[in-house]
């Protein structure tokens, strides 16, 4: 999750509510880096400050061999950003940045997040906003890049790169109308949109908009995110 960074504490607050988590201490030259801790399961979601743009939201790949990741990447189209040696910052044809990082052994996906009136939610996915120019490079990108299982999604706008069973994020690809530069946006998979809607709205986020099957959100810090009516145990719709 990418906030600016002067914004970086309002987010946090409200991100570590709906999702039942605590913050680990900061990390980075400037405290720009945390890690969002469940109280159950190992921790997968991390947050930015960002000194330039409103921000958003890219995917780290943890693995055992940060090398042949880049590697891969690389043959699929993908540039190098930065290197840190031990992990790196990569752009994906389309533009996507995301980071190829080390695995520390995480092997165990936090619950659900229950809510008012016996509502769960969980954030489970990456939306990854494409123009049409883009969309069919970034579908074949991703799906090589993971090895997760590739399909088209209910609309013929989406398309999902879902990994096995057990871990945490799903990415999404989605096909945009206009010709807008690639970004990204965390999705949460709720069993009551309206109830999960209407937690969040408490804790100072704003309705943008509705969808066929999601409601799209602003976060205190500006951020963009959807509630989609997803089963969030599975992630899958009913």
């Amino acid at each position: 999750m990418d906030r600016p960074a002067a914004d970086l504490a309002v987010a946090l607050g409200f991100w570590t509510a709906v999702t039942g988590t605590e913050l680990s201490e900061p990390r980075g030259k400037r405290g720009e880096f945390v890690t969002l801790l469940p109280g159950e399961g190992d921790a997968y979601v991390k947050a930015q400050g960002v000194e330039d743009g409103p921000g958003g939201a890219h995917v780290c790949l943890s693995v055992e061999d940060v090398p042949a990741l880049v590697d891969r990447a690389l043959r699929l189209g993908a540039g190098v950003v930065a290197d840190h040696g031990g992990w790196a910052v990569l752009r994906s044809p389309g533009g996507q940045l995301f980071c190829a990082v080390p695995w520390d052994g995480q092997s165990a996906r936090p619950p659900v997040t229950e809510g008012p009136a016996g509502a769960t939610s969980r954030l489970d996915q990456v939306s990854i906003d494409l123009a049409p120019d883009a969309f069919d490079a970034e579908t074949v990108f991703w799906g090589g890049l993971t090895g997760w299982e590739s399909l088209p999604g209910a609309l013929p706008e989406f398309h999902l790169i879902r990994p096995p069973a057990g871990l945490p994020l799903r990415i999404l690809l989605q096909r945009l109308g206009t010709g807008r530069p690639t970004s990204a946006h965390l999705d949460l998979a709720c069993s009551d949109v309206d109830a999960v809607r209407a937690r969040h709205e408490a804790l100072g986020a704003t309705t943008v908009g509705r969808g066929a099957r999601w409601t799209v959100m602003r976060d205190p810090a500006g951020g963009v995110y959807c509630l989609t009516g997803r089963d969030p145990a599975t992630g899958s719709l009913p």
